[in-house]
């Protein structure tokens, strides 16, 4: 069947987001993001006092659970070499196939889903230049810590510093540990798994990939508990900015004569009272408001009758024959 609109007023044209539009905005926020990290580096002295401070906090409420999980993945290789693993790539690559699968299956919601991703990186961004951490890993080994990485570079593509490939350690800020992206991003993934994914898999796997991550940024010596716990408020924040934004950037397109997007944060546009679609095929047409076609000839033209028609009956004797009214 043929879906047409059929206002009253005048429609107000919408435009679709295309992919060709899309990627350049992701690799520019992704870019600057990078960059962004990169330049904000920060103080090394006080980067490791408030990496020593947030562990002296979790000491004190008995929440630093990466001392056992490190010290687990540091005696056990076939944990520690998959959390490696998984720390120096998922990152990388479920995040963008997520969105990609939004893009092209939930077009609805890939909108308001990739503004809050964004608005959440700017942020954690905002965290690494006012708050530079030393990272558990990077800490003087009487803290108690091993760098999982370092130990464990041979079986990878990194070397010993952070998640880097090897000799390019020097172009990534490993002074960035809060608030944990890593843990954010996987929250975010996680949210969108369950919410869209439509089957018990998918919820599934949207609640182990955060959970994991936890774990694995913890395990490695990569993040402080804190570090996850910041990641995830950031992700809760940028969450409650993103119907803002939304509006501003609708708001900024009409003042400046450009067309509204056609998804929008809470689904389809509303169709205004008074107006609905009309469901045609051949030789069936519904009226705004049926819920089933009914079975007529349409006249060619207005006020038009058929040939050999008689005249033409009144509503009351029109019986099925009668477009419902609208409901």
């Amino acid at each position: 069947m043929l879906l047409t609109d059929a206002p009253v007023g005048k429609a107000v044209p919408r435009t679709r987001l295309r992919w060709w539009t899309e990627l350049p905005l992701i690799l520019l926020v992704y870019g600057a993001y990078s960059a962004g990290r990169l330049l904000a580096r920060g103080d090394v002295t006080h980067a490791v006092d408030h990496g020593l401070a947030i562990l002296r906090v979790e000491k004190f409420f008995f929440l630093n659970a990466e001392h056992p999980l490190n010290r687990l993945f540091t005696r056990e290789p076939w944990l520690g070499i998959p959390a490696d693993f998984w720390y120096a790539s998922l990152h990388y690559m479920v995040t963008p196939a997520v969105l990609i699968w939004l893009f092209r299956s939930r077009a609805v919601r890939y909108r308001a889903a990739r503004t809050w991703l964004m608005a959440s990186t700017f942020m954690g961004l905002i965290g690494f230049t006012l708050l530079p951490t030393c990272p558990p890993r990077l800490l003087s080994a009487s803290h108690g810590f091993v760098d999982t990485m370092a130990q464990y570079s041979d079986y990878g593509w990194w070397g010993g510093e952070a998640s880097a490939p090897r000799g390019l350690g020097g172009m990534t800020n490993q002074y960035a540990a809060m608030p944990s992206l890593h843990c954010g991003w996987a929250l975010w993934c996680g949210v969108m798994l369950w919410m869209y994914g439509g089957t018990r898999l998918t919820k599934v796997a949207g609640v182990l990939y955060p959970l994991i991550t936890t774990i694995v940024v913890m395990g490695t010596a990569n993040h402080y508990f804190l570090d996850a716990v910041a990641g995830f408020v950031v992700m809760g924040v940028g969450f409650l900015v993103t119907r803002p934004l939304l509006r501003l950037a609708d708001m900024f397109r009409a003042r400046y004569g450009m067309r509204p997007y056609a998804p929008s944060l809470g689904g389809p546009a509303a169709v205004p009272h008074g107006t609905g679609s009309s469901i045609v095929s051949v030789e069936c047409q519904t009226s705004p408001g049926e819920r089933l076609p009914r079975q007529r000839k349409v006249p060619a033209t207005p006020g038009a009758a058929e040939p050999g028609a008689g005249p033409a009956a009144s509503p009351a004797d029109a019986g099925d024959e009668t477009p419902a009214a609208a409901r």
